[in-house]
């Protein structure tokens, strides 16, 4: 099976927002943002998941999208947990980061399949 980077890169930041959210709940204390968190950002590599099996090229394009406005969700919450320091800045730049660069490719992802559709 070959390289796919967005599955990839979705898999390892599912990993970290599982860690994150971990931490949150033992060290902080915090439930409910967290749990939004944990939804949205392990909801992101499930729908690309989904996505690798789509029925169509419009079902491909629709889990995609879901799984962008997820991404842009859990950006939201991790800015969140960081302007209301239950996060440190290093751990908000870090996790930030890999969360804006799959933003970025799934923008392309989403841009490219509009326009072979």
């Amino acid at each position: 099976m070959k390289d796919n980077v967005i599955i990839d890169k979705t898999l390892e930041f599912s990993i970290r927002i599982v860690n994150l959210y971990k931490y949150l709940c033992k060290e902080q204390s915090e439930f409910v943002l967290s749990k939004q968190l944990l939804r949205s950002g392990t909801s992101i590599g499930a729908n690309v998941r989904e996505a690798e099996h789509a029925q169509s090229k419009a079902d491909f394009l629709n889990k995609n999208n879901i799984a962008l406005k997820e991404a842009n969700e859990t950006c939201y919450w991790l800015e969140l947990l960081h302007r209301t320091e239950y996060i440190t800045t290093t751990m908000y730049d870090s996790i930030f980061a890999d969360c804006e660069e799959i933003l970025k490719i799934l923008i392309s992802i989403v841009k490219t399949s509009k326009q072979n559709n």
